[in-house]
Protein backbone atom coordinates (compact mmCIF):
# COMPACT_ATOMS: atom_id res chain seq x y z
CA UNK A 1 0.00 0.00 0.00
CA UNK A 2 2.68 2.46 1.06
CA UNK A 3 4.36 2.06 -2.55
CA UNK A 4 0.87 2.58 -4.68
CA UNK A 5 0.80 5.67 -2.10
CA UNK A 6 4.64 6.84 -2.99
CA UNK A 7 3.79 6.40 -6.83
CA UNK A 8 0.17 8.00 -6.52
CA UNK A 9 2.00 10.76 -4.68
CA UNK A 10 4.73 11.19 -7.38
CA UNK A 11 2.11 11.59 -10.25
CA UNK A 12 -0.07 14.13 -8.57
CA UNK A 13 3.05 16.26 -7.63
CA UNK A 14 4.11 15.90 -11.57
CA UNK A 15 0.82 16.90 -12.76
CA UNK A 16 0.89 20.21 -9.92
CA UNK A 17 4.02 20.59 -11.47
CA UNK A 18 2.93 20.35 -15.41
CA UNK A 19 0.03 22.91 -14.58
CA UNK A 20 -2.66 19.82 -15.13
CA UNK A 21 -4.36 20.84 -12.46
CA UNK A 22 -4.75 24.61 -12.25
CA UNK A 23 -5.30 24.33 -16.16
CA UNK A 24 -8.57 21.83 -16.36
CA UNK A 25 -9.61 24.28 -13.00
CA UNK A 26 -9.87 27.13 -14.84
CA UNK A 27 -11.18 25.65 -18.11
CA UNK A 28 -13.79 23.96 -16.06
CA UNK A 29 -14.76 27.14 -14.17
CA UNK A 30 -14.64 29.10 -17.07
CA UNK A 31 -17.08 27.41 -19.50
CA UNK A 32 -18.94 26.14 -16.03
CA UNK A 33 -19.82 29.90 -15.26
CA UNK A 34 -20.20 31.01 -19.10
CA UNK A 35 -22.96 28.31 -19.64
CA UNK A 36 -24.68 28.75 -16.23
CA UNK A 37 -24.56 32.69 -17.04
CA UNK A 38 -26.46 32.48 -20.48
CA UNK A 39 -28.65 29.77 -19.59
CA UNK A 40 -31.85 32.04 -19.84
CA UNK A 41 -30.46 33.27 -23.85
CA UNK A 42 -32.66 30.55 -25.29
CA UNK A 43 -35.69 32.80 -23.57
CA UNK A 44 -33.85 36.26 -25.24
CA UNK A 45 -32.07 37.18 -21.75
CA UNK A 46 -29.20 37.08 -19.73
CA UNK A 47 -28.32 35.82 -16.22
CA UNK A 48 -28.73 32.92 -13.79
CA UNK A 49 -31.99 30.91 -14.57
CA UNK A 50 -33.99 27.55 -12.94
CA UNK A 51 -31.46 25.57 -10.92
CA UNK A 52 -32.57 22.28 -12.61
CA UNK A 53 -32.09 24.17 -15.91
CA UNK A 54 -28.53 25.25 -14.56
CA UNK A 55 -27.21 21.62 -13.46
CA UNK A 56 -28.37 20.22 -17.06
CA UNK A 57 -26.55 22.36 -18.61
CA UNK A 58 -23.54 21.89 -16.44
CA UNK A 59 -24.03 17.80 -16.37
CA UNK A 60 -23.97 18.21 -20.45
CA UNK A 61 -20.67 20.35 -20.28
CA UNK A 62 -19.27 17.73 -17.79
CA UNK A 63 -20.31 14.25 -20.48
CA UNK A 64 -18.10 16.50 -23.56
CA UNK A 65 -15.72 17.72 -21.23
CA UNK A 66 -14.62 15.32 -18.21
CA UNK A 67 -14.09 12.25 -20.20
CA UNK A 68 -11.90 13.75 -22.89
CA UNK A 69 -9.69 15.43 -20.53
CA UNK A 70 -9.29 12.42 -18.48
CA UNK A 71 -8.37 10.59 -21.92
CA UNK A 72 -5.46 13.24 -22.68
CA UNK A 73 -4.38 13.00 -19.01
CA UNK A 74 -3.79 9.49 -18.97
CA UNK A 75 -3.50 8.14 -22.24
CA UNK A 76 0.53 7.71 -22.13
CA UNK A 77 0.68 6.34 -18.60
CA UNK A 78 2.38 3.42 -19.35
CA UNK A 79 3.35 3.57 -23.38
CA UNK A 80 4.98 7.09 -22.80
CA UNK A 81 7.03 5.39 -19.48
CA UNK A 82 7.99 2.88 -22.76
CA UNK A 83 9.09 5.64 -25.44
CA UNK A 84 10.76 7.30 -22.98
CA UNK A 85 12.90 4.26 -21.37
CA UNK A 86 11.56 4.76 -17.84
CA UNK A 87 9.24 2.06 -17.78
CA UNK A 88 11.84 -0.91 -17.32
CA UNK A 89 13.45 1.50 -15.03
CA UNK A 90 10.50 1.67 -12.82
CA UNK A 91 9.89 -2.16 -12.93
CA UNK A 92 13.23 -2.76 -11.49
CA UNK A 93 12.31 -0.92 -8.38
CA UNK A 94 10.98 -3.83 -5.67
CA UNK A 95 6.86 -2.76 -6.24
CA UNK A 96 5.17 -4.92 -8.19
CA UNK A 97 3.32 -3.82 -11.77
CA UNK A 98 -0.21 -4.02 -9.84
CA UNK A 99 1.31 -1.64 -7.48
CA UNK A 100 2.83 0.45 -9.99
CA UNK A 101 -0.22 1.03 -12.21
CA UNK A 102 -2.79 1.45 -9.04
CA UNK A 103 -0.39 4.55 -8.05
CA UNK A 104 -0.57 5.68 -11.28
CA UNK A 105 -4.79 5.33 -12.13
CA UNK A 106 -4.63 6.55 -8.22
CA UNK A 107 -2.47 10.15 -9.18
CA UNK A 108 -3.80 10.69 -12.45
CA UNK A 109 -7.50 10.30 -10.19
CA UNK A 110 -6.59 12.69 -7.69
CA UNK A 111 -5.16 15.28 -10.41
CA UNK A 112 -8.54 14.93 -12.27
CA UNK A 113 -10.87 15.26 -8.90
CA UNK A 114 -8.73 17.91 -7.52
CA UNK A 115 -9.05 20.33 -10.43
CA UNK A 116 -13.24 19.16 -11.09
CA UNK A 117 -13.42 19.81 -7.29
CA UNK A 118 -11.82 23.03 -7.61
CA UNK A 119 -13.51 24.52 -11.05
CA UNK A 120 -17.38 23.45 -10.29
CA UNK A 121 -16.76 24.56 -6.94
CA UNK A 122 -16.44 28.19 -7.87
CA UNK A 123 -18.34 28.00 -10.32
CA UNK A 124 -21.03 27.77 -7.89
CA UNK A 125 -19.91 30.11 -5.65
CA UNK A 126 -20.22 32.49 -8.59
CA UNK A 127 -23.99 31.40 -9.25
CA UNK A 128 -24.41 31.07 -5.23
CA UNK A 129 -23.64 34.35 -5.27
CA UNK A 130 -25.11 35.36 -8.55
CA UNK A 131 -28.28 33.70 -8.69
CA UNK A 132 -31.70 35.08 -7.54
CA UNK A 133 -34.01 32.81 -5.47
CA UNK A 134 -31.97 29.69 -5.15
CA UNK A 135 -32.21 27.68 -2.34
CA UNK A 136 -28.41 27.24 -0.99
CA UNK A 137 -29.01 23.80 0.53
CA UNK A 138 -30.21 22.86 -3.05
CA UNK A 139 -27.46 24.05 -5.08
CA UNK A 140 -24.83 22.48 -2.49
CA UNK A 141 -26.89 19.37 -2.75
CA UNK A 142 -26.91 19.26 -6.52
CA UNK A 143 -23.33 20.59 -6.96
CA UNK A 144 -22.10 18.32 -4.97
CA UNK A 145 -23.98 15.26 -6.64
CA UNK A 146 -22.63 16.78 -9.47
CA UNK A 147 -18.84 17.29 -8.83
CA UNK A 148 -18.93 13.71 -7.13
CA UNK A 149 -20.54 12.08 -10.50
CA UNK A 150 -18.15 14.25 -12.52
CA UNK A 151 -15.11 12.48 -10.85
CA UNK A 152 -16.76 9.03 -10.96
CA UNK A 153 -17.07 9.80 -14.49
CA UNK A 154 -13.59 10.79 -15.31
CA UNK A 155 -12.40 8.08 -13.53
CA UNK A 156 -13.90 5.77 -15.97
CA UNK A 157 -12.20 7.42 -18.89
CA UNK A 158 -9.10 7.48 -16.93
CA UNK A 159 -9.39 3.51 -17.05
CA UNK A 160 -10.20 3.17 -20.39
CA UNK A 161 -7.12 5.56 -20.97
CA UNK A 162 -4.95 3.10 -18.78
CA UNK A 163 -6.77 0.13 -20.86
CA UNK A 164 -5.55 1.45 -24.05
CA UNK A 165 -2.19 2.13 -22.75
CA UNK A 166 -0.88 -1.08 -21.87
CA UNK A 167 -2.19 -2.62 -25.06
CA UNK A 168 -0.58 -0.31 -27.08
CA UNK A 169 3.07 0.54 -28.41
CA UNK A 170 3.36 3.55 -29.66
CA UNK A 171 2.18 7.30 -27.85
CA UNK A 172 0.61 8.14 -31.37
CA UNK A 173 -1.82 4.94 -31.62
CA UNK A 174 -2.58 5.62 -27.78
CA UNK A 175 -4.13 9.35 -28.22
CA UNK A 176 -5.72 7.89 -31.93
CA UNK A 177 -7.75 5.41 -30.05
CA UNK A 178 -8.32 7.65 -26.97
CA UNK A 179 -9.76 9.74 -29.65
CA UNK A 180 -12.02 7.07 -30.78
CA UNK A 181 -13.38 6.15 -27.17
CA UNK A 182 -14.28 9.46 -26.85
CA UNK A 183 -16.52 9.64 -29.81
CA UNK A 184 -18.07 6.55 -29.55
CA UNK A 185 -19.38 7.28 -26.04
CA UNK A 186 -19.87 10.61 -26.09
CA UNK A 187 -21.32 11.38 -29.73
CA UNK A 188 -21.89 8.02 -31.81
CA UNK A 189 -23.59 5.95 -28.78
CA UNK A 190 -26.57 8.76 -28.60
CA UNK A 191 -26.93 8.81 -32.08
CA UNK A 192 -27.31 5.09 -32.43
CA UNK A 193 -29.77 5.05 -29.75
CA UNK A 194 -31.69 8.29 -30.92
CA UNK A 195 -32.13 6.24 -34.29
CA UNK A 196 -33.13 2.72 -32.45
CA UNK A 197 -35.78 4.85 -30.76
CA UNK A 198 -37.50 6.33 -33.53
CA UNK A 199 -37.36 3.01 -35.68
CA UNK A 200 -39.07 0.73 -32.94
CA UNK A 201 -42.57 1.67 -33.07
CA UNK A 202 -43.66 -0.65 -30.31
CA UNK A 203 -42.11 -3.39 -27.90
CA UNK A 204 -39.39 -0.92 -27.38
CA UNK A 205 -39.58 -1.50 -23.52
CA UNK A 206 -35.69 -3.17 -23.58
CA UNK A 207 -34.36 0.53 -24.83
CA UNK A 208 -34.03 2.05 -21.81
CA UNK A 209 -31.55 -0.65 -20.52
CA UNK A 210 -29.37 0.08 -23.46
CA UNK A 211 -28.29 3.78 -21.56
CA UNK A 212 -26.73 1.72 -18.24
CA UNK A 213 -24.32 0.60 -21.57
CA UNK A 214 -22.57 3.85 -21.88
CA UNK A 215 -21.01 5.58 -18.69
CA UNK A 216 -21.83 9.04 -19.68
CA UNK A 217 -25.41 8.36 -19.75
CA UNK A 218 -25.13 6.56 -16.16
CA UNK A 219 -23.92 10.14 -15.27
CA UNK A 220 -26.45 12.20 -16.47
CA UNK A 221 -28.84 9.66 -15.10
CA UNK A 222 -27.74 10.37 -11.56
CA UNK A 223 -27.50 13.71 -11.75
CA UNK A 224 -31.12 14.27 -13.67
CA UNK A 225 -33.04 12.21 -10.93
CA UNK A 226 -34.89 14.70 -8.89
CA UNK A 227 -35.85 17.25 -11.58
CA UNK A 228 -38.95 16.71 -13.23
CA UNK A 229 -38.57 20.03 -15.57
CA UNK A 230 -35.37 19.02 -16.38
CA UNK A 231 -36.91 15.72 -18.48
CA UNK A 232 -37.41 17.67 -21.60
CA UNK A 233 -33.81 18.86 -21.86
CA UNK A 234 -32.14 15.51 -21.49
CA UNK A 235 -32.16 13.67 -24.74
CA UNK A 236 -32.21 10.13 -25.24
CA UNK A 237 -31.62 9.74 -21.34
CA UNK A 238 -35.58 11.15 -20.44
CA UNK A 239 -36.70 7.37 -21.76
CA UNK A 240 -35.53 5.96 -18.14
CA UNK A 241 -38.29 5.04 -15.91
CA UNK A 242 -38.70 3.11 -13.08
CA UNK A 243 -36.87 2.12 -9.45
CA UNK A 244 -33.96 0.13 -12.03
CA UNK A 245 -32.59 3.52 -12.90
CA UNK A 246 -32.59 5.42 -9.26
CA UNK A 247 -29.21 7.02 -8.81
CA UNK A 248 -27.93 4.64 -6.55
CA UNK A 249 -28.27 1.67 -8.59
CA UNK A 250 -26.78 3.89 -11.52
CA UNK A 251 -24.11 4.63 -8.95
CA UNK A 252 -23.02 1.03 -8.57
CA UNK A 253 -23.13 0.42 -12.27
CA UNK A 254 -21.09 4.15 -13.01
CA UNK A 255 -18.28 1.92 -10.36
CA UNK A 256 -18.43 -0.86 -12.60
CA UNK A 257 -17.47 0.96 -15.25
CA UNK A 258 -14.22 2.01 -13.49
CA UNK A 259 -13.56 -0.96 -12.38
CA UNK A 260 -13.77 -3.46 -15.32
CA UNK A 261 -11.64 -1.74 -17.97
CA UNK A 262 -9.29 -1.29 -14.92
CA UNK A 263 -9.19 -4.83 -13.82
CA UNK A 264 -8.65 -5.32 -17.73
CA UNK A 265 -5.87 -3.25 -17.75
CA UNK A 266 -3.79 -4.56 -14.85
CA UNK A 267 -4.72 -8.24 -16.27
CA UNK A 268 -3.00 -6.60 -19.71
CA UNK A 269 0.00 -4.90 -17.86
CA UNK A 270 0.92 -8.34 -15.78
CA UNK A 271 1.36 -9.81 -19.39
CA UNK A 272 2.77 -7.05 -21.21
CA UNK A 273 6.82 -6.91 -21.96
CA UNK A 274 8.69 -3.98 -20.82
Amino acid sequence: MNAILTIAGKEFRDGLRNRWVLAIAMVLAFLAVGIAWFGAAASGGLGFTSLATTLVSLATLAVFLIPLIALLLAYDAVVGEQEAGTLLLLLTYPISRTQLLLGKFLGHGLILGAATALGFGVAGAVIAVGAQGVPLSELATGMGLLIGSSILLGWVFIAFAYLISVGVTEKARAAGLALVVWFLFVLVFDLGLLALLVSVERGGDWLPWLLLLNPTECFRLINLAGFEEARSYTGVSSIAEGGAFRPAVVTAILVAWVLVPLGLALLRFRHRSA
